[in-house]
């Protein structure tokens, strides 16, 4: 049974640590002991936790940890590939970066292998230890250090890993710049019209009920909608936050509108050139990272369909499996299954009769990753006119309901004088 510490540690480069450790003794002394062996540092401070507060300090050390961010783990993975390809053990080199990087920006990092480190203090391969850290490891990423444990070549393993989590972070990039541009202009045309409304339309209709002005429909519609969005701005954040989580909940629970979803996306002009570049372009560096690692073609469809994030091409990779799985080559599955372009389902023929299977899925992710940052420069082309033409319209609607009525109100007003 395992007590929790409060502990505070000197670790050999200087820096202090502090945390919330569960152990498994029953006297402080070993579990100083532990942590002293664990760290390599001097323990400063232990303090036994009841068990509530134990219980608080977990959850609240859950609730505000951070997760690894992609370019953090392949920064990982890439130091533990060139200290063990250099002849350092893996042990070693997971406690080397997690002494340099405790105390300082990349807490994350440490943290990650203080827990790898414990595990392959424990016996546990590296492989295994990246499987009990499944929210930070991915299953392609699990699966290669599966494999360099059982081919002795872990380095070239986690290198591998390590490029493939850059390419992935380079595709999401690439997909994620076609919507950065259009929300920044959207947020900022509908900010600057609810500024106009919230702020400058009161102080402009207490001015038109002082001069008794004649207002135009247009105006009139305005400040009504005004003043309902001051009565009832609480009630109108509530809906949109309602709004908000009903549609998050049922995306997230339910299968078939997400389906439906991304059936309707991908017959969508333009938006269907982005997502099947993008989904193509996983497909292909996934299945070629795992064919190349020498997993064969059932397992390595098998972690692909747990690692595409897409329901349209998850759903056709798990068809194909089923096709494979009865004996039919991939080439014939994806032509069966259907959503695969004919160039790319003739190119992964042309892998398997050759046996360059990997290469050829290796040329195809090339292909739709340069495809899809073509799609997103033509997406960013195509939306800037109507973001302007938007923006002028917004503008000219705020000044023909505002402005003009202020102007008619000022030439009255200068007639009156004369």
């Amino acid at each position: 049974m395992s007590n929790y510490f409060y502990y505070s540690i000197l670790l050999p480069h200087g820096r202090t640590q502090s945390g919330v450790a569960a152990i498994s003794a029953e006297l402080t002394v070993s579990a100083v002991a532990w942590l002293e062996k664990r760290h390599d540092g001097i323990v400063l401070k232990i303090y036994r936790l009841p068990p509530w507060a134990a219980r608080i300090a977990l959850v609240l050390s859950r609730l505000f940890r951070s997760a690894l961010k992609p370019v953090e783990l392949a920064s990982l993975l890439r130091d533990l590939a060139v200290m063990n390809g250099s002849g350092i053990p893996i042990i070693e080199a997971v406690r080397a970066i997690a002494e340099d990087e405790a105390g300082g920006p990349g807490k994350r990092i440490a943290h990650v292998c203080l827990q790898l480190q414990e595990d392959l203090n424990a016996g546990a391969s590296l492989g295994t230890a990246f499987g009990r850290q499944p929210e930070v490891f991915p299953e392609t990423v699990r699966s290669l250090a599966r494999i360099g444990d059982e081919t002795g070549k872990m380095d070239d393993m986690l290198m591998e890993s390590a490029r493939h989590i850059d390419r992935v972070i380079s595709l999401k990039a690439d997909a994620k710049q076609a919507m950065v541009y259009p929300i920044v202009s959207f947020l900022s045309i509908f900010g600057a019209g609810g500024f106009w409304v919230v702020y400058v339309l009161p102080k402009l209709v207490g001015l038109f009920k002082q001069m008794n002005a004649k207002l135009p429909p247009i105006t009139v519609a305005v400040i009504q909608m005004s003043d309902w969005l001051n009565e009832n701005w609480m009630l109108l954040l509530f809906g949109i936050f309602a709004a908000v989580a009903s549609l998050v909940a049922i995306w997230k629970y339910s299968p078939a509108v997400r389906r439906r979803v991304f059936e309707l996306l991908h017959r969508t002009p333009v938006v269907k050139v982005i997502l099947s570049s993008s989904g193509l372009a996983f497909f292909s560096e996934y299945l070629s990272l795992l064919i190349r690692s020498g997993l064969d073609v059932v397992n390595s469809l098998t972690i692909l369909q747990g690692a595409l994030k897409s329901v349209y091409y998850r759903e056709r990779v798990l068809a194909i499996q089923a096709f494979v799985e009865r004996g039919d080559r991939i080439s014939q599955a994806m032509r069966q299954v259907g959503g695969f372009p004919s160039m790319m389902v003739r190119m992964v023929a042309v892998g398997e009769d050759s046996g360059t299977l990997d290469r050829q899925l290796s040329y195809l992710a090339d292909e739709y990753s340069n495809r899809l940052k073509r799609a997103v420069g033509m997406l960013a082309e195509l939306i800037k006119p109507l973001i302007v033409i938007l923006a002028g319209g917004v503008f000219l609607f705020l000044i023909i309901a505002l402005l003009l009525p202020v102007y008619d109100l000022v030439k009255q007003t200068m007639a009156v004088a004369h």
